[in-house]
């Protein structure tokens, strides 16, 4: 176990969709939404989902390559009339509490997400979670994942090192750019990319639910039991 490592960290940076949120299906539906609207070719569920994680001008840009601003500013403005008339998703079991517990325990959070800024002030007013982390970065506000410029923002508004700070993900835009950023990597494995994807990138720890993040943050109130997925091979 990687406790020297552990025992450092100050920040925890989440990932929001598919990490603490379990938005998967509510996404994908308003992808093939708009997909529709623009009379594109279907897509499977496989590809559209694949996108998740990345900013949602990036993702147009993965789904359908080469077209110019005027498409993708019409079909952003069609994916977000479809996302604030869908219903709403809902945090993972146990992220709530995961999360008051590391706060309460002295740990910095903080939020780095493809979503956009309304879409997360949103989620976070639903949840009652917009007073639980210490900063947010949002991809249109900053770079999309992987470029690590959204961590960098945070670790420097809160004065904390790459080896102080920990990103916990479940795609590889997050491992890729936690990588880039110089920092840890926790991946979960319930979320959009499987965790041979993931363990590419040698994450302290592969979580198969977000309370699992306790045994290594909160060993305390978790009875000090390790995480079967903890990676043994990074130093």
């Amino acid at each position: 176990m990687h406790t020297e490592a552990i025992s450092k960290i100050r920040l925890l940076v989440f990932d929001w969709d598919g990490t603490l949120m379990d938005s998967e299906a509510q996404i994908v539906a308003c992808l093939h939404a708009s997909i529709r609207d623009h009379d594109l070719e279907p897509m499977d569920d496989h590809t559209v989902k694949d996108v998740i994680g990345l900013g949602l001008r990036e993702a147009i840009d993965t789904l359908v390559p080469g077209r110019g601003r005027r498409f993708q500013e019409s079909f952003t403005r069609s994916y977000r009339k479809h996302w604030f008339n869908s219903s709403k998703s809902y945090l993972f079991a146990g992220a709530r509490e995961a999360l008051g517990s590391l706060r309460r325990n002295g740990y910095f959070l903080a939020v780095a997400t493809g979503k956009a800024r309304n879409g997360l002030n949103r989620v976070l007013a639903e949840t009652e979670l917009d007073g639980c982390f210490d900063s947010t970065r949002c991809s249109d506000e900053t770079r999309s994942k992987p470029d690590p410029q959204m961590l960098r923002e945070i670790m420097a508004e809160l004065d904390i090192e790459p080896a102080q700070t920990a990103m916990i993900g479940d795609t590889e835009y997050d491992m890729a750019m936690a990588s880039n950023a110089g920092t840890h990597k926790i991946a979960v494995s319930y979320g959009i990319h499987s965790p041979d994807r993931l363990n590419r990138y040698q994450p302290l720890a592969c979580l198969d639910t977000i309370s699992e993040i306790l045994h290594l943050f909160n060993p305390a109130n978790s009875g000090g039991t390790e995480v079967s997925s903890i990676n043994s091979t990074q130093v």
